[in-house]
C-alpha cells in the first residue's frame, strides 16, 4: 500500500517527524524493509534530509529505541505506582506493563533488543538502563533489601525476573501461547499467568536452601 507523502515540516520539527515516520514504518513492513529513503517519502522531504539528521539507518533506529524505552520505563512506573499494593503485587503489575507495552507496540518492542540495528550511544544506554534501575528498585523492594546492598542472589531473582517476562512477552508475540489462550483472551492469559510465573520464582528461591541442605546431608 503506497502512503501519501506528509505535509512539508518547518526545520524545528523535522527530527520528530522523522522519527515518527520511521516507527510507522517499523510496523508496516518491519525492521529489515526498513530503509532512510522510505521514511523520507513518507515525512515528504529530501532523500538526503533523513541521513543529514541521523547520519544513517542505524541512527535513526537509535532514536526509536530511545523513545521506545522511555516509554517501557514511563509503563512499568505507571503500572507499579497504582493503587495501594504490597511491593510483591507491584512486582506482579510491573511485569503486566512490561507484557502490555510489548502487545501494544510489537514491532518497536523487537527493535530495542535488536543492537546490531542501532548505534550503542551513551543515550540509548540510559534510557534502557532506567527501565532495568526501575526493575532492580521493584525486586529490591519485593525482598525487603536496600539497594545499595545487592548480592549475588538477588541480582539473580532480578535477572530471572526479567528474563521470565521478557521471555513471557516474545514468546507471546510469536503466537507460542495459542495453544493455551482461547482467541482473543492473551491479555487475559497474561495477567492470569505472569503472577503465577513470577510467584514460582520464589518458590524456587525459597525451595533452595533446602535442596542445599539435603545435598549437604548426601555428601
Amino acid at each position: 500500500m503506497t502512503t501519501a507523502p506528509r505535509a512539508s515540516y518547518h526545520h524545528g520539527d523535522l527530527c520528530s517527524a522523522l522519527i515518527l515516520g520511521a516507527q510507522e514504518l517499523l510496523v508496516e513492513q518491519g525492521i529489515e524493509a526498513f530503509s532512510l529513503r522510505a521514511v523520507a517519502r513518507r515525512a515528504g522531504v529530501s532523500p538526503a534530509a533523513p541521513a543529514y539528521h541521523f547520519g544513517d539507518a542505524a541512527g535513526l533506529l537509535t532514536e526509536v529505541a530511545i523513545r521506545g524505552f522511555n516509554e517501557l520505563t514511563r509503563c512499568m512506573m505507571a503500572g507499579t505506582a497504582a493503587g495501594p499494593r504490597s511491593p510483591v503485587e507491584r512486582l506482579h503489575a510491573m511485569g503486566q506493563a512490561y507484557i502490555h507495552f510489548a502487545f501494544a507496540n510489537p514491532a518497536l518492542f523487537h527493535l530495542m533488543f535488536r543492537k546490531e540495528k542501532m548505534r550503542i550511544t551513551d543515550a540509548l544506554k540510559t534510557s534502557a538502563n532506567a527501565a532495568f534501575l526501575h526493575l532492580q528498585a521493584t525486586v529490591c523492594e519485593a525482598a525487603g533489601i536496600d539497594e545499595q546492598r545487592i548480592g549475588e542472589d538477588l541480582l539473580a531473582s532480578m535477572l530471572a525476573a526479567w528474563s521470565m517476562v521478557h521471555g513471557f512477552a516474545h514468546l507471546a508475540l510469536d503466537g507460542q501461547f495459542e495453544r493455551f489462550a482461547a482467541p482473543g483472551s492473551l491479555d487475559a492469559f497474561c495477567e492470569t499467568y505472569i503472577p503465577r510465573a513470577i510467584g514460582q520464582l520464589r518458590l524456587l528461591t525459597q525451595a533452595r536452601p533446602a535442596c542445599d541442605q539435603e545435598k549437604n546431608r548426601g555428601s
